[in-house]
Order: structure tokens, then C-alpha cells, then sequence
């Protein structure tokens, strides 16, 4: 058996340290998914599980349920992966928007910054004119 934290400390360097709290042990098949899930299998379960050397008659659903937790922060880092793309997409729609198909591309640069964590920043302005401002107590050092 080898532990997840070593796949992913090979398998995503920079995010090392994230993972080595992860203690969990999985078998050279659940291991071998993981790591073709997002490269070779092109994100298909079916293809991973094959690639991993599981049995057609093996359950997809199985699988994943094993690997829940796993599947969603490889997941999460491949989002963080293609993050930049996403980011050069839409800078690209700015240098050139009479591109064929910008306007649906821009939609999934956004969406995907967004569920990377880099969302649109909104300031909101306060204005009062007049009425009482309460301010916590004044710390007192003695």
C-alpha cells in the first residue's frame, strides 16, 4: 500500500505541504486511478479505472466512493492547473474580441476562475449624512 500524501507530493510539487497532513493508505490500484485520472484518461472514470488495471466488471461508482475525498482535491488541483489558461483566455478576448467563439470562451475562463478561488472583486460605497456612529470601547492598557 502507498500513501496518498506521496502520490500527490509527486504528482502536484507545489502543493506538498497541503497534503502531507493526509494519512490515508491506498492500494498501487487506487494510487495508479489517481494518477491517470486527469493525464491519460482525459478525466473519465471508466479509462482510469481501466488504465489502473481494474477489472471491466469492477464498479465505477465503487471506486469513486472509495476515493471521494481524493477525487475531489485532484479535482481541485487540476482547476488550480488550468487556472493561468483561463486567465490568458481572457486577456485574449480584450486583445482580440471579434474572435470566432470569444464570447463562449471568455463564459468558461470566467467560470473556471471562479471555482478556482479568483472571483471578481466588488467594492461597495457607504455613504451617511448625519445620524450617530457607534465605535466599539476604547481599550484602556493600565
Amino acid at each position: 500500500m502507498q500513501r496518498y500524501m506521496t502520490y500527490l507530493s509527486v504528482y502536484q510539487v507545489g502543493y506538498r505541504r497541503n497534503y502531507l497532513k493526509m494519512t490515508r493508505n491506498l492500494t498501487a490500484k487506487q494510487n495508479k486511478f489517481l494518477s491517470v485520472l486527469f493525464d491519460e484518461a482525459d478525466g473519465d472514470v471508466v479509462q482510469a479505472k481501466l488504465l489502473a488495471g481494474y477489472s471491466e466488471n469492477t464498479s465505477t461508482t465503487e471506486i469513486i466512493r472509495g476515493l471521494k475525498e481524493e477525487v475531489i482535491e485532484a479535482t481541485q488541483l487540476y482547476m488550480a492547473r488550468n487556472a493561468p489558461r483561463a486567465a490568458m483566455a481572457m486577456v485574449s478576448g480584450v486583445l482580440q474580441p471579434t474572435e470566432l467563439g470569444i464570447r463562449d470562451k471568455l463564459n468558461a475562463a470566467k467560470e473556471l476562475l471562479d471555482r478556482s478561488g479568483i472571483v471578481k472583486t466588488e467594492k461597495m460605497q457607504v455613504e451617511s449624512s448625519g445620524g450617530i456612529m457607534l465605535l466599539p470601547a476604547k481599550e484602556t492598557n493600565e
